[in-house]
């Protein structure tokens, strides 16, 4: 109860919080709905519930979204194209194998800039610069560039993915790779340990935890992405398409929706992140 309490509190004033600035941000228009009615004196509580119950509210309240969330989700069939659980599975996959791609980058460019000084100096440079070029101008290229050779679907939103989830996992990666202290690495050579024995039975455990650390990092940018790619494929379904044409349409309720699923998505991935980190270091014997 001690635990709960503190963030049932935070949850409660988040909610009023939420409601009181609905109230504020959805007046103006309230206040013209009222006039074309001839309603004048309206009481507080039946303006503020006027305020939560709008069509297309500025900023929809709390029930709202939740209502549409529900509707969406558990109010209509899996297959059909209005479905947040389809366009949520479609960001999922995108973002998964996204993922999945980035990582194994990620792993493959520390090593190899660990390895070798002219990789290090070469390479490092180029992937600190790659991150530097917004998001939102890759992803239309990357679309279109591959629609063109044929390439569509799942395969370019997952390259967006992998383009924003492999950064943090290399930075972290060589951090991790690179911590063990010289008298490790001297300790290793005295016991005639080969390049292979001192990776696996030294840089690799010791970069265990970085390389959890920066997966949930990354499976958060790789949903960012694989949303940012589907804003650029309205033909592709997905969350991305949800909120583009949430806003096309005025729909801010639908958008809200769209917003929290994604954001729950990222929670329950960076919480699978954490609970594989839990078993890899119950298996290898350190201690929570």
């Amino acid at each position: 109860m001690n635990r709960v309490l503190p963030i049932l509190t935070i949850l409660f004033a988040i909610l009023a919080f939420w409601y009181a600035a609905a109230i504020w941000m959805n007046a103006p228009w309230q206040n013209i709905l009222n006039g074309r009615a001839n309603l004048e004196n309206v009481p507080f509580l039946e303006f503020a519930q006027q305020t939560w119950a709008q069509d297309k509210p500025v900023l929809p309240a709390p029930h709202q979204v939740a209502a549409e969330i529900w509707n969406a989700t558990m109010g209509l069939e899996f297959t059909s194209r209005r479905s947040l659980a389809l366009h949520a599975w479609i960001t999922l996959s995108a973002t998964l194998l996204g993922f999945v791609f980035g990582t194994a980058l990620g792993v493959v460019l520390a090593v190899a800039i660990i390895h070798n000084d002219a990789t290090d100096r070469s390479l490092m440079p180029w992937i600190i610069a790659s991150q530097t070029i917004p998001i939102l101008a890759i992803a239309p290229m990357v679309v279109v560039g591959l629609g063109a050779v044929g390439l569509t679907g799942l395969v370019p939103k997952a390259l967006i993915s992998m383009y924003l989830s492999f950064f943090p996992v290399v930075v972290g990666m060589v951090k991790g790779l690179r911590s063990p202290e010289a008298i490790q690495l001297d300790l290793m050579r005295t016991y005639d340990a080969n390049p292979w024995q001192v990776f696996w039975k030294l840089r690799w455990p010791a970069a265990l935890p970085m390389l959890f650390a920066s997966m949930k990092v990354g499976i958060a940018i790789s949903l960012i992405g694989a949303v940012v790619a589907e804003l650029s494929n309205a033909a592709g379904g997905g969350l991305g398409v949800r909120l583009l044409t949430g806003s096309y349409n005025g729909q801010t309720i639908q958008i809200w929706a769209a917003l929290f699923i994604a954001a729950g998505l990222a929670a329950v991935l960076v919480a699978m992140v954490g609970a594989a980190e839990k078993i890899v270091n119950a298996r290898i014997g350190v201690r929570a």
